[in-house]
């Protein structure tokens, strides 16, 4: 039986609401390039800007904003400088680090070699199991999830992923929270 959360009952991502430079950019990727259907747009009152909704499937939606005054992002802070395989991937509190696509395994490799036909540069396949690296250097029965990276318009880092087992299981919640006062460099 599915895990049921007793306080409210959440049925995946309604939306995630980024920014973006172009929205004709970030239009043209997300159809063009990952398929995804333009499902809503909006034309935000007193030119302030537009916010479009692209449907990801599982009846979740990945929505952008394109506001004409909005700061530029910085790299290293608003959002990783790479993907993960690539570079520096750490972002700053608050930040959006990236998005995971839910994708089968049987199709994982499949949808790797069809983004680098579409000249998509992707990272390293990482096959994170629970070593002390995180990552495996070949896929064995304890990876519990496939993963590779690329960036899309803006710089926004976003992942192909395939769970390899459910999660929850005995051992998979091992580690204590860390705290502010546990992060490095950091007046807290």
């Amino acid at each position: 039986m599915e895990w049921q959360n007793p306080e409210f009952t959440i049925g995946g991502v309604n939306h995630l609401a980024l920014v973006c430079s172009d929205m004709k950019e970030t239009t043209d990727f997300y159809t063009g390039v990952l398929g995804m259907r333009l499902v809503k747009t909006i034309e935000l009152s007193g030119n302030r800007g537009q916010h479009f909704f692209f449907d990801m499937g599982g009846g979740n939606t990945l929505a952008f904003f394109w506001f004409p005054d909005a700061p530029e992002a910085v790299p290293g802070i608003s959002a990783p400088v790479n993907a993960p395989g690539l570079g520096e991937w750490t972002s700053a509190v608050g930040s959006m680090n990236h998005i995971a696509f839910n994708v089968p395994e049987e199709k994982f490799l499949e949808y790797r070699a069809k983004l680098v036909n579409k000249g998509v540069t992707v990272s390293p396949i990482l096959d994170h199991d629970d070593s002390e690296a995180g990552v495996a250097k070949e896929l064995h029965p304890g990876v519990f999830v496939r993963s590779f990276y690329f960036q899309g318009p803006d710089g926004i880092v976003l992942e192909f992923a395939c769970w390899r087992r459910a999660m929850g299981q005995p051992g998979d919640v091992a580690h204590e929270p860390k705290t502010a006062a546990d992060r490095t460099g950091v007046p807290v």
